[in-house]
């Protein structure tokens, strides 16, 4: 099989080839650019928990090693704190966000990627043709070493102005300048180190209806503000009066800093109308751009890599049926559809023009709250997405048992026993191409593991597993939220819940994670010859 090319070597592009690399499926990554990213202290990431964990897992050291993870968050209005949020376990934040220079991110994902035998880069001109047959797909590249690239498949994960979704004649309809934001990078110490603040209504001159500060590694903070919607020149003048201005009303006085950089960004609101056309797929900015109110658009990147690589490694290593590569599209899509409505919903009310409800009482507290779900990854504008209504969702059956996490949604980081007898986080089994299921047995941990291996249920779960029509590795756990002893759960190689049941249910099981993979009889053409992958 040829490998699978990918199209861009920004984050979402190295990170769709080490998810690829990691299920053992090899990938050829098209790098236009000089093979790095220019270091730009204003343009970061915050990285939710679960798309960092994402990223370490792959081998980017950089989330570990230069990222910031908050203690906290406060929302100031005026000059009232309105409320205050403490990270960490145990604490009411739940797991920090990572706040890191994305030229970082793209450097530790890159390196990872130059480790790998399975990822090849390459510095290519640009992708000017893309051709595709019942076989794969192959990609030109112009300039002095035009090149023909065959592949397996092929994703377009190469930004806003993507050429792969030019070449496949695909929309990307939505809205333009929904928000602009003046940023700087600088040094300084602030009251509050450590906590990134949202400050809406800040009561100095300069300050207009938002400021956001978030600290990063070694005394750096990068500041947002938000820009009025009409489009006024925004002078370096003009933005270091904001900046004195903004660092006066925080500290009383203005303190020294270093300044590090600067910028002016503007926020579009798109959607591309196909991520999939036959063999070739869109991710990240090609496929979507959104970032008003607080939500990060590299996090849906990441996720569309996650929900995509183990779909494509089950494609190229045993075939699959068009459910499961039309899933992707339609499970994807629609959550970033929803996280765009949910934006688009909310902007009129956060940003004026909410009318009446503006004055109601706890009116403007509801609204901070509000937007407190986009930066800090809750709600409609930032939880994690799930996909509840999805085609690879199993039919009803009376096995089936509610727990503390629904269906299609990203299952519980719990502690989770492994084959080889060592105790581990649930979220480092995922990403290997391979169904989890999870046996929750109160108990087990103070039992030597040779002991339950044999004992109750074991023999007839490991049994059902070992007959499962797709790769499957058996976990136990001593519990689980809103699970009951003997509670099985199955869980996708992207960490979403297929299905929980009650006991042990062999026929249950497989129906269910034949439903996972997209269909029970699916023949698919690979290397000139049809192969019956059941």
């Amino acid at each position: 099989m040829d490998p699978v090319i990918v199209v861009g070597a920004g984050p979402v592009g190295l990170a769709l080839a080490l998810s690829l690399a990691a299920q053992k499926v090899p990938s050829v990554v098209l790098d236009e650019g000089s093979g790095g990213e220019e270091p730009r202290p204003v343009r970061t990431a915050v990285l939710r928990p679960d798309t960092a964990a994402f990223a370490e897992r792959l081998g980017c050291a950089a989330v570990r090693d230069e990222g910031a993870r908050w203690t906290g968050w406060r929302a100031m209005r005026r000059g009232t704190l309105q409320r205050q949020v403490s990270f960490g376990d145990g604490l009411d934040g739940g797991p920090s966000p990572v706040h890191l220079p994305q030229h970082a991110l793209t450097r530790g994902l890159r390196n990872a990627a130059v480790a790998s035998r399975l990822v090849r880069l390459a510095s290519a001109g640009r992708m000017d043709a893309l051709e595709q047959d019942d076989h794969g797909v192959a990609a030109h590249t112009g300039g002095p070493d035009a090149t023909w690239w065959r592949g397996s498949y092929l994703v377009g994960c190469d930004g806003a102005r993507s050429t792969v979704r030019k070449l496949l004649d695909v929309r990307f309809a939505g809205r333009t300048a929904v928000e602009r934001q003046a940023v700087v990078a600088l040094r300084t110490e602030l009251p509050w180190p450590g906590e990134a603040l949202l400050h809406r209504l800040p009561p100095w001159r300069t300050g207009g209806d938002e400021v956001t500060a978030r600290p990063l590694p070694d005394g750096i903070w990068r500041i947002d503000w938000l820009l009025p919607a009409r489009a006024e020149l925004v002078t370096p003048d003009a933005l270091m009066g904001r900046l004195r201005d903004t660092l006066a009303g925080w500290c009383g006085t203005t303190p020294s800093y270093e300044l590090l950089d600067t910028g002016v960004y503007t926020l579009h609101h798109r959607l591309a109308r196909r991520w999939r056309v036959r063999r070739a797929f869109l991710a990240g900015d090609a496929a979507h751009l959104l970032g008003a109110v607080g939500i990060q658009g590299l996090d849906e990147g990441l996720r569309d890599v996650s929900n995509l690589a183990w779909k494509l490694a089950q494609a190229w290593h045993h075939g699959a049926s068009e459910v499961l590569l039309d899933s992707y599209q339609t499970e994807r899509r629609a959550s970033v559809a929803a996280r765009l409505r949910a934006a688009d919903q909310a902007m009129p009310v956060l940003r004026g023009g909410g009318g009446l409800r503006s004055y109601l009482p706890g009116a403007a507290r509801g609204h901070d709250a509000l937007l407190a779900d986009g930066h800090l990854g809750r709600g409609p504008l930032g939880a994690p997405p799930a996909y509840p209504h999805s085609p690879l969702a199993p039919p009803p059956a009376e096995a089936h048992t509610p727990v503390g996490t629904e269906a299609g949604a990203p299952v519980e980081d719990v502690p989770v026993t492994a084959p080889d007898g060592s105790v581990v986080p649930l979220r480092d089994r995922l990403g290997r191409g391979r169904l989890l299921v999870v046996l929750i047995a109160p108990g087990t941990g103070v039992w030597d593991r040779r002991h339950w291996l044999t004992a109750g249920v074991m023999p007839r779960l490991t049994a059902a597993v070992n007959a499962l029509p797709a790769d499957a590795e058996l976990l136990v756990a001593e519990e689980y939220p809103g699970a009951a002893a003997h509670t099985v759960l199955l869980v996708r190689p992207d960490g979403h819940l297929v299905a929980a049941f009650g006991g042990v249910w062999p026929g249950e099981l497989y129906t269910a994670a034949d439903a996972a993979r997209g269909g029970a009889v699916v023949h698919a053409r690979v290397e000139d010859r049809t192969v019956d992958i059941n």
